[in-house]
């Protein structure tokens, strides 16, 4: 494989019903919506003529997604829409779980600024290094999804490998903010629609080279509205 043809495409997962209900859904594990399967199934038709697959072979080397059904399905979806042939194989792994948001898991948003504040509890979801109570702060994240990165990612890309990650809003948030190296107060303004598309080239150090948005009516995300 030639290096210089790494491709990494980030994706969030579709719509879960919790998302829909404005809960806090961190390692809980809801299934999509019908707008989720369709903005899945809308951004594998484009991905696929995006980056068509050879006669024989897959546009992509392999994928990477979380246990959590939300985003497991998403990438599904996303690959129903290639041809079998053209599906490549998939880990499986809790390196890429949402954010743990600890005793936050599956209550309202509104009644925990109610409680808390408004203001702690957007330092909780937006901010850096606050954890809420039992839960990993968006540092920890970072740490455990970079780990992961470096293991297992970064060396298939450095090989010329074209991957597909589809994970969780916070953990792909804590991705963006180490290859782009971002700071603490940069990374608070990175807002991930659902099915939020982000495609990186890398350098021979590993370095991002190329970046490439997908924006739809104005949101980095939501293929099916």
């Amino acid at each position: 494989m030639d290096p210089a043809n790494n491709l990494l495409v980030i994706i969030r997962h579709g719509q879960s019903e919790t998302n829909a209900s404005g809960i806090f859904t961190g390692l809980l594990d809801p299934p999509l919506t019908h707008q989720g399967r369709d903005e899945a199934l809308s951004l594998g038709h484009f991905l696929l003529d995006r980056y068509p697959p050879t006669s024989s072979a897959s546009p992509f080397t392999h994928a990477y997604t979380s246990p959590l059904q939300r985003a497991s399905t998403t990438l599904e979806i996303i690959l129903s829409a290639f041809p079998a042939f053209a599906r490549p194989a998939i880990t499986v792994t809790p390196a890429l779980n949402e954010r743990d948001y600890g005793q936050l898991n599956g209550r309202s948003k509104k009644e925990v600024a109610e409680e808390y504040g408004a203001e702690q509890t957007e330092e909780w979801r937006r901010g850096y290094e606050a954890a809420p109570p039992g839960g990993e702060s968006l540092e920890m994240t970072v740490k455990r999804v970079w780990r992961y990165y470096e293991e297992e990612i970064r060396p298939r890309l450095l090989k010329g490998e074209r991957l597909l990650v589809v994970s969780h809003g916070n953990t792909l948030r804590g991705l963006v903010m180490a290859l782009e190296r971002l700071g603490p107060d940069e990374v608070k303004n990175v807002e991930l629609g659902y099915t939020a598309t982000r495609c990186y080239s890398l350098d021979g150090e590993g370095k991002v080279k190329g970046k490439e948005l997908f924006v739809v009516n104005g949101v980095e995300g939501g293929w099916s509205q």
